[in-house]
């Protein structure tokens, strides 16, 4: 008899941590290793964040919180909410879990009985689908192309949905892709959500404070007040603060739902760590002016690295509007022979030879629904991705 449930056998491990585990374990026996793999800024936590959770430690704020946040963190959500996009929200609509996941999978849990479908865009990030299919539901995927620049169309969600449909999941800018909505595509999306009142939306803002070209932000209750009732609009500090180890997400929505999540929490990771949400207090209230100066930063990364893959034989690798991945096509090298005489025949092929051959870590497209791709992260100095770019090339040169 297995040890593993049915329900976990049907999901797979995230080959994002998976990849970021085998550079390291590479690294450690001495191979010199260019990780690309892992979503993380490489900026240290601002030092005013910092001192705020000193400051919590020293004044005691060590014990239990609120299962779903404290009343500070929750006042400042609110704030940023009605600054940055225009929501309004009472404190008794916001959930604070320990990190963006949890958000996720705490509304599915919540939510999901058997069978219920959750419409997944993709390429998509590698946990929606498992966390859909751990809460019970099933994921179904609507498909999109490099083409239309990786952004779901209104028609392609509308086959997408059937009477057993309860969520879209949207993320803009989306890991992997970079992608970024529009006001007018986020409208069309809604448009088609409106005839479905069944459909709740998850929206996954998280890089919403990387986007590229001063091009501006949008999130779908904000574009259609018509959805504000059945969105659950999701954020938190780990990509625009530096705050990935800190864990703390955070999302808002109708109280019924944020209650539910909250049951969800009450019995499985209760509080988020009292000294990270009084760290994040500081993070969303104290001084902003740091923000823009590092998505500018992403930006020039950005056309680093793309312009360096599309010279790279066999790959094409299209220009992002926000986060900081990368998502090139690597169709020009399947079926090629590399360096150590074995044929390339998928995305997964290609990732681990570029790893042996040239030592350099990336994502392959096949975790993301979407082949024949793989991910980027430039979230690292320019030195080191000029390094990792110039192996690529010289990998896909090599390529016979």
């Amino acid at each position: 008899m297995s040890l593993e449930s049915s329900t976990l056998a049907r999901v797979k491990p995230s080959a994002t941590m998976a990849t970021d585990q085998k550079a390291r374990e590479l690294k450690a026996q001495g191979k010199n290793v260019i990780s690309l793999g892992a979503g993380e800024p490489d900026f240290d936590t601002p030092d005013n964040i910092k001192e705020a959770a000193i400051k919590a430690i020293r004044d005691g704020k060590t014990k239990y919180t609120t299962v779903d946040g404290i009343p500070e963190l929750k006042e400042a959500i609110v704030a940023k909410f009605a600054r940055e996009n225009g929501l309004t929200y009472k404190p008794s609509q916001v959930n604070v879990s320990p990190g963006g996941k949890p958000v996720i999978f705490n509304a599915m849990m919540a939510t999901l009985n058997p069978g219920d479908e959750v419409v997944v865009p993709t390429p998509y990030w590698v946990s929606y689908p498992d966390m859909v299919l751990l809460a019970g539901g099933k994921p179904v995927f609507a498909p999109t192309t490099a083409e239309n620049g990786f952004k779901l169309k209104a028609a392609d969600l509308e086959a997408a949905i059937s009477p057993r449909t309860r969520w879209l999941i949207l993320n803009s800018p989306s890991n992997p892709s970079g992608a970024a909505y529009t006001k007018d595509e986020l409208k069309a999306l809604a448009e088609v959500l409106m005839r479905h009142p069944q459909v709740w939306v998850l929206t996954d803002d998280m890089y919403e404070h990387l986007m590229f070209d001063d091009a501006p932000f949008w999130t779908i209750a904000q574009v259609e007040p018509g959805l504000y009732d059945r969105t659950l609009t999701m954020n938190g500090v780990s990509k625009a603060y530096a705050m990935t180890g800190w864990r703390i997400g955070y999302a808002a929505g109708p109280e019924p739902l944020i209650k539910l999540m909250a049951k969800v929490m009450s019995q499985s990771t209760s509080n988020p760590s009292s000294i990270s949400q009084y760290a994040a207090v500081e993070a969303l209230n104290g001084p902003q002016d740091f923000i823009k100066p590092n998505a500018r930063l992403f930006q020039e990364r950005r056309d680093l690295v793309v312009s360096m893959l599309n010279q790279a034989k066999g790959l094409k690798c299209p220009t992002p509007e926000g986060a900081f991945y990368v998502y090139p096509s690597c169709e020009g090298l399947i079926g090629k022979t590399a360096p150590s005489g074995r044929v390339i025949s998928s995305d997964q092929d290609f990732a681990n030879e570029l790893l042996e051959a040239e030592g350099v870590a990336v994502v392959f497209g096949e975790a993301f629904g979407l082949s024949p791709f793989f991910r980027i992260s430039y979230a690292t100095a320019n030195s080191v991705l000029e390094d990792a770019c110039g192996r690529i090339q010289r990998f896909c040169g090599s390529v016979k």
